[in-house]
């Protein structure tokens, strides 16, 4: 991942995520080079919150090929979630209502490690971008993307999507 030019760290060297299929799970793991320059937030009971980005969060968007709908995703190291449907750019925003909770944890040397559940996607391959607010204790933020469309942050951007999560493969 790439911070954006205008909001670069300042202790902070990388941030990458490593992304893989477990069956119908998607896994995800985020790693932040200087990860003890970082402003983790306080452990919580696993729940839906709102305003996770506010702070240190990662974050997976994730488009229908040829949709102007889309899905975020925002994990939080606390172990909250949220999830939410688009219908088009930042339009028509809501709950996304999920079957299956996304399982957030954070291991020593990991930001965050997901297990998220594809029921409540449509299927076949879908366009993403993952992306990552990284606080520091001493007040940066830092806004991490597979790519920056021009301008300020702005994670929703479709010009952002540029990688494809392909269908899971079935037995």
């Amino acid at each position: 991942m790439v911070a954006h030019p205008d909001r670069p760290p300042s202790a902070v060297r990388s941030v990458s995520v490593e992304v893989l299929w477990d069956g119908d799970e998607l896994l995800l793991t985020f790693n932040v080079e200087g990860l003890e320059h970082v402003a983790l937030p306080d452990w919580a009971a696993p729940s839906r919150a709102d305003g996770l980005w506010q702070t240190t969060c990662c974050e997976l968007f994730l488009a229908p090929v040829g949709s102007d709908a889309y899905f975020e995703f925002n994990y939080s190291p606390s172990s909250q979630w949220a999830a939410y449907r688009f219908d088009s750019y930042r339009a028509g925003g809501c709950d996304l209502a999920v079957s299956v909770a996304p399982q957030v944890g954070r291991e020593s040397a990991d930001l965050v490690g997901v297990r998220q559940n594809r029921l409540d996607l449509p299927p076949g391959p879908l366009q993403m971008s993952l992306t990552a607010v990284i606080e520091e204790t001493d007040g940066t933020k830092s806004y991490w993307a597979l790519a920056h469309a021009p301008g300020p942050p702005d994670f929703h951007n479709r010009a952002t999507f540029i990688a494809t999560l392909p269908a899971p493969a079935h037995p």
